[in-house]
């Protein structure tokens, strides 16, 4: 059994700033990528940053420039550093890995809420 569970979200006013971590635990042999993605209610949900196992990097155009995703192996962890929030970053936030248990498979987490609000 895998578990992904994200921590961090809140409410914050625009041009503040919240870490989110994601922790992938359970019977886990290997982690490939790992990404973020958020979703708003009537709306499909899509990658926000995504990161692979030696670190590589890809950011969706709306927030490069003031989100960064960073990866600890050791921990099985991903953060995403968020600066210069706007109210439209306002979204449940998702983490998801691709994990190696007895095959590869892709899991997610229940998802965080950000708020951005004044």
């Amino acid at each position: 059994q895998v578990q992904l569970v994200e921590s961090g979200g809140g409410l914050v006013q625009p041009g503040g700033s919240l870490r989110l971590s994601c922790v992938a635990s359970g019977s886990i042999r290997s982690i490939s990528a790992m990404a973020w993605y958020r979703q708003t209610p009537g709306n499909l949900r899509e990658l926000v940053a995504g990161i692979t196992n030696g670190g590589s990097t890809n950011y969706a155009e709306p927030i490069k420039g003031r989100f960064t995703i960073t990866r600890d192996n050791d921990k099985n962890t991903i953060y995403l550093t968020m600066n210069d929030l706007k109210p439209e970053d306002t979204a449940v936030y998702y983490c998801t890995a691709e994990i190696l248990v007895e095959r590869w498979s892709d899991y997610w987490g229940q998802g965080t809420q950000v708020t951005v609000s004044s």
